[in-house]
């Protein structure tokens, strides 16, 4: 009997890419749902070796329980946040799903992972600047420059950690001075490209410390390295640093980039820093539709998981 229902390898993990690949090949999914899902997929790849279990036929609802009872635990720890313990176990169902009948294992009945929240209600501890020069300090200390140029972006540009990864910062510096945005192309959500306005001087700062990280490489991720590698590795260190400062990780980066867009957009701290009533509703709206488009989101009402409620 063939290993791993005929994926045609031994690897559990590349197992479920071979699955994923022929879903987006019958145009179930996109291609870059294929690299997110099985970024996620090896991560229960992972723990179900540390279980002894190292093929797809041995994979039981069981398993995937106890996977997603330890994500929940990381969730209350505060660890990782209950939107990201969901999507975890969501790929483990995806996967599985597409290798045989499977019973959906719900992250919050079966797992006990809190339900996500998907308003913001603290402000994010990198809009203190005493707090993020801090942390960039240590990051470079430490011989981490490119880890201190995915911040940066992040802060400044509102880049999330792979897009500022997969980020070619020689070309962003050309654009940025020649038309005063950039092009975010890769590693987008859903494959949805935008442009970035830089109007700042820490902006074009955060550039230029990312195009001297990133060398003779054509982005931020190692020549030797494959993102999956950069993100589960290189990108970790960082974030083990984010959080020594009480940063959650880089999306917290991305929160504190949108809470001070929102500012410069109506004259008023954004709505998860203030205290007392609102500004006006029109200009708030008008800042959230701005917002949605500079984070490369389709939804304006996600913004709220940035800047916090109206």
């Amino acid at each position: 009997m063939s290993r791993n229902y005929n994926a045609g390898t031994r690897d559990m993990g590349q197992a479920g890419r071979v699955f994923l690949a022929a879903a987006a090949g019958r145009r179930e999914c996109s291609f870059a749902t294929v690299d997110v899902v099985s970024d996620r997929w090896r991560l229960f790849v992972q723990y179900a070796k540390a279980q002894g279990v190292g093929r797809l036929e041995r994979v039981t609802p069981e398993l995937v329980c106890g996977y997603g009872q330890i994500l929940a635990a990381h969730v209350r720890a505060g660890e990782m946040s209950p939107a990201y313990g969901q999507n975890l176990l969501s790929a483990v169902n995806s996967v599985m799903a597409l290798v045989r009948p499977w019973p959906t294992i719900s992250p919050t009945k079966h797992c006990g992972i809190p339900l996500r929240s998907t308003v913001r209600k603290k402000a994010p501890a990198s809009l203190d600047q005493t707090v993020f020069e801090a942390v960039m300090l240590d990051l470079r200390s430490n011989d981490l420059d490119r880890q201190a140029a995915v911040a940066g972006l992040a802060r400044s540009l509102g880049l999330r950690s792979k897009e500022a990864s997969l980020l070619n910062a020689r070309a962003a510096l050309l654009q940025a001075n020649g038309h005063g945005q950039i092009q975010v192309c890769d590693g987008t959500k859903g494959g949805r490209q935008r442009w970035v306005p830089v109007q700042h001087a820490d902006q074009v700062d955060a550039i230029q410390a990312a195009v001297g990280a990133q060398a003779d490489g054509r982005s931020l991720v190692p020549g030797w390295s494959s993102w999956a590698q950069w993100r589960h590795g290189g990108l970790r260190d960082g974030r083990e640093i984010l959080k020594q400062y009480g940063i959650s990780g880089y999306h917290d980066l991305r929160a504190a980039y949108a809470c001070t867009r929102y500012t410069e957009l109506t004259g008023q701290p954004a709505p998860v820093c203030r205290q007392g009533s609102a500004g006006g509703v029109v200009d708030d709206q008008a800042a959230r539709k701005i917002l949605s488009r500079e984070l490369g989101h389709d939804r304006v009402q996600v913004v709220s998981a940035y800047i916090g409620a109206r």
